[in-house]
């Protein structure tokens, strides 16, 4: 059985939408099964689903070499990285917060939340498809509380310089928040080689998850100072204890919780983690090389304008076309059962493991046929 055999909807599509979902493998179809098949036998079996909770944190941390005390089990990348802001003090002279132009909204939107709080945003400005290191050499000063970055960008594939961006922020005294949201399960992510703060990400894209599970890394000396005020009784150091009359954070990462977790997704989850080792990051980032490699190569020769920078360690595992009618080329591509997605009025295309050089000849054979959408 190949690793693309376990995506039923090879069978009848060609599939070139990571980055929004990744695809349904039989693996995950089967946990939520056995989610099922445990709530009707088991009734209300709560130690398991917390036994869960531990594994999906267990399997996270070992795929981002974290510790699992450093992590966050969230139902989405928003809830855990409101919770952290909501442990930050924004009073004082270091209050600024930079974002890149490059940040998915949901995290640029929590940051500007905080305004109210004292917060004041800074973005820094695109160059085109790339953002250089100059322009966040410009914008952390020494005012600068924390710098959130994105580690590809989700409309055009840029992938920001992250050891020099942190190495920047550090020299400053700023912390830094990692969106690895469009990289996990695409490239090695490594939070003590990076020296990171801070790492947030979810299971539904490369992963190979479902909605409804995400994960925050806290560095272990940063958590007994941070107390969050966005939390749950998941937060709590003794989550049983019940106790309406204090709030008592865990000791550890967990404090950054919020209340019951989504089991059925916990089980998505784990599954689809699983899937991921069993093949290894490392070998995936090269597969993924090679099938980026051959759709720019392609498009370039049949004429079309690439969105995504060329040079491949300046883009992640999804490459973005120009197209001037880009939800009809979405469409069309639809009816060839092709699925992929559109962002900036750009076709987006992000492959996985699963997918092949025959994939790539057949996508761009038929782009070439709806060639007049994108020239």
């Amino acid at each position: 059985m190949t690793f693309r055999d376990h995506f039923p909807i090879f069978q009848n599509k060609i599939y070139f939408n990571s980055c929004s979902q990744g695809a349904l493998s039989v693996e995950v179809q089967q946990a939520y099964q056995t989610y099922l098949q445990d709530w009707d036998t088991k009734g209300s079996p709560w130690e398991l689903w917390v036994e869960k909770s531990e594994a999906a944190r267990h399997a996270f941390a070992g795929l981002v070499n974290a510790d699992p005390d450093e992590v966050a089990d969230c139902t989405s990348v928003s809830a855990g990285v409101s919770a952290i802001a909501s442990a930050l003090d924004f009073s004082g002279p270091r209050n600024k917060v930079v974002v890149s132009d490059f940040e998915f909204p949901t995290i640029a939107q929590i940051w500007h939340a905080q305004a109210r709080r004292g917060a004041r945003v800074e973005h820094v400005p695109a160059a085109g498809n790339i953002i250089p290191l100059e322009r966040f050499e410009d914008a952390i000063d020494d005012r600068t509380k924390i710098v959130s970055i994105t580690h590809v960008c989700f409309r055009n594939g840029s992938r920001l310089d992250v050891p020099a961006i942190i190495a920047l922020a550090h020299r400053r005294g700023a912390l830094v928040l990692l969106d690895a949201y469009q990289s996990l399960g695409t490239l090695p992510v490594d939070v003590k080689a990076l020296k990171v703060d801070f790492l947030a990400g979810g299971v539904l894209k490369y992963l190979l998850a479902s909605a409804g599970l995400a994960f925050v890394y806290v560095r272990k000396n940063l958590v007994p100072d941070l107390y969050p005020t966005t939390l749950g009784w998941f937060s709590q150091a003794n989550i049983f204890a019940m106790d309406i009359y204090a709030n008592t954070p865990s000791p550890s990462a967990r404090r950054f919780e919020s209340g019951t977790p989504p089991v059925p997704s916990l089980y998505a989850g784990v599954a689809g983690m699983k899937l991921i080792r069993a093949v290894g990051v490392e070998k995936i980032e090269a597969h993924l090389r090679e099938m980026t490699g051959a759709l720019k190569e392609g498009a370039m020769r049949r004429g079309f304008n690439l969105a995504s920078p060329v040079a491949p360690d300046q883009h992640g595992a999804l490459i973005t076309l120009r197209s001037h009618k880009v939800d009809l080329l979405v469409k069309r591509l639809e009816a060839d059962n092709i699925v992929t997605s559109s962002r900036d009025h750009n076709l987006r295309l992000s492959p996985h493991y699963y997918n092949t050089l025959d994939d790539v000849n057949h996508l761009l054979d038929v782009l070439t046929k709806h060639k007049e959408l994108l020239v």
